[in-house]
């Protein structure tokens, strides 16, 4: 389970690109599902549903922004300066950005904690304009804390290339999270007489308790690895001592244009907390504004979310790779790698967006039959997920050339976009809470595009037409066609939850079939994925494919 094994006695070995990719998307996809499950309890949970889905929301969004100011990017920016030192074989010196790093931002996250905490009143009533959310904002506020040090050792691991110790973490983080998501909830509930605000409160206060856990599992890891570390530090080679402020300033000026696609990810999602609901009131009530806010806030983007589970491993395993490739040279293993994480971006992205598109009021009926409402806005909101999948493997790419502001230019004008579009569409009685969907399409189609054409001017990308646009769209088209048919043809003779459930394996069966149907990979691309041969042999002995 903790996956890192000895060297000629010496080093700790870490993964292959792969290897690395599927242990961070078996932990991404595990992670997303077992957040389902306790959305899918809260929404449904008699007391809470969509209003609480507002609250919780509207809290965290605050919290999330916070948390990304002092913590995120900062896995991927000590993991490109880690893999720096690694390639050079300093050992040493990548231990002491660790060391530094983990100091550095211990006192930014305990600065964001204070700051949520004593700010709670005033966010809740001036910004927000929900007062509802100050309990959830206090129950988040140490959490900032602890995920500011854990997204050190994270990016120490990832750094050299061992994802799974950040595969792992985040598992028991959210394992952690959903089962005291129920436990703390349901107390509450039975505690406080079913009050929405309390419930809510306690919802977030699982999530500051999933992430002590998730620090203590990190802590052990690296603790059962020192003496390991130890050796290697000894046998470093090509150390170079520097002040410890010249290597803050090093960690800083890397970390803090890496965070600002981050931040202005958590401003993008702020934007809706503190425009949407304001936007509505100009024609709902304020529970009814408070509600449309709720669905769009909750259920919406947390299926919208789920192909970006898939995908973030490839972001993820990308800056190290990258960084290490070119560090020694290897400009042909950092282009198939690039090239390769692209093509599969586009094959998760597409079939998920279209499946939501076409199944958007199926699937509200199956995950939330209590709270059903809000097909429409799935269906603007899937539009986004094949620019935000293909936005985030291009920033994984781009931060592994050293192109780390790029990302953050292109999302800025992204959310700027946004803004606009959501203060001009919200209030629209025809449109509301859709119109805020609409603005994110638009903000993620624009911040992919100039981002993939920065990327492509500096590199030099394998990607043809037909392989990485054609045979997946046609491949996406059969799947729909298909599965729909399935779904209409059942629909009158078995239930409808029932005829959703067999219409999906339908269209993941279509799918994969399409894709070998078209030959979408190639032979060395197959062999990339692990146990890749084994599986080729396969394909090669019912014809399928076949050497050249």
């Amino acid at each position: 389970m903790l996956g890192i094994k000895k060297k000629e006695g010496r080093k700790v070995k870490g993964e292959s690109f792969m290897q690395g990719v599927m242990a961070l998307m078996f932990s991404q996809v595990l992670i997303k599902l077992l957040g389902l499950v306790y959305k899918w309890y809260l929404t449904n949970r008699e007391g809470f549903g969509d209003e609480g889905n507002a609250i919780y929301s509207a809290g965290f969004s605050i919290y999330a922004l916070l948390l990304t100011i002092s913590s995120t990017g900062v896995p991927n920016a000590v993991a490109r300066l880690v893999s720096q030192h690694v390639a050079k074989e300093d050992y040493r010196g990548a231990h002491r950005v660790f060391k530094i790093a983990f100091g550095t931002f211990a006192v930014i996250g305990l600065i964001g904690t204070m700051l949520l905490f004593f700010g709670a009143h005033y966010i809740a009533n001036n910004w927000l304009a929900i007062p509802e959310a100050e309990l959830t904002l206090v129950a988040l506020s140490p959490a900032i804390f602890f995920v500011a040090i854990i997204s050190v050792f994270r990016g120490y691991f990832n750094g050299r290339e061992n994802m799974k110790a950040t595969a792992n973490s985040q598992t028991i983080e959210q394992l952690f999270k959903t089962v005291l998501t129920i436990l703390v909830v349901e107390i509450v509930a039975i505690c406080s007489g079913v009050k929405t605000q309390l419930m809510a409160a306690g919802a977030n206060l699982a999530t500051t308790l999933a992430t002590v856990a998730s620090f203590f599992y990190l802590y052990l890891f690296y603790k059962m690895r020192r003496e390991d570390l130890a050796k290697e530090i000894v046998s470093s080679k090509n150390y170079e001592t520097k002040s410890i402020w010249k290597t803050v300033k090093n960690i800083l000026s890397v970390s803090v244009p890496m965070s600002l696609s981050a931040i202005l990810t958590s401003i993008n999602r702020n934007i809706d907390s503190t425009t949407v609901k304001r936007g509505l009131q100009s024609f709902l009530t304020e529970g009814e504004a408070l509600k449309q806010y709720g669905i769009l806030s909750g259920k919406v983007d947390t299926l919208t979310s789920l192909p970006l589970s898939f995908n973030i491993a490839f972001a993820t395993a990308l800056v190290p790779a990258i960084t290490k490739a070119r560090e020694q040279k290897d400009e042909k293993t950092a282009t198939k790698r690039v090239s390769f994480s692209l093509l599969v971006t586009m094959l998760i992205g597409l079939p998920c967006m279209v499946g939501m598109l076409i199944f958007a009021q199926p699937i509200l009926n199956l995950l939330f039959p209590n709270a059903p409402d809000g097909d429409f806005i799935l269906q603007v909101s899937s539009l986004a997920i094949i620019f935000t999948v293909l936005e985030q493997t291009v920033n994984g790419a781009l931060q592994g050339i050293g192109k780390i502001t790029t990302p953050a230019i292109a999302l800025l004008i992204g959310v700027a976009l946004k803004f606009i579009l959501n203060l001009v569409l919200v209030p629209i009685p025809e449109i509301g809470a859709a119109g805020a969907a609409f603005a994110t399409v638009v903000c993620h189609a624009v911040a992919f595009f100039i981002g993939f054409n920065v990327l492509r001017a500096n590199m030099k990308l394998d990607l043809n037409f037909s392989k990485f646009v054609v045979k997946p769209v046609l491949a996406t088209i059969a799947m729909g066609i298909c599965s729909y048919a399935v779904y209409f043809l059942l629909g009158g003779i078995i239930a409808e939850k029932m005829a959703t459930i067999i219409a999906m394996l339908v269209a993941v069966v279509i799918y994969s079939l399409s894709i070998i149907a078209f030959k979408i990979f190639t032979k060395e691309e197959i062999f990339m994925i692990p146990y890749g041969q084994k599986l080729y042999k396969i394909l090669e002995k019912f014809g399928l494919y076949k050497e050249a």
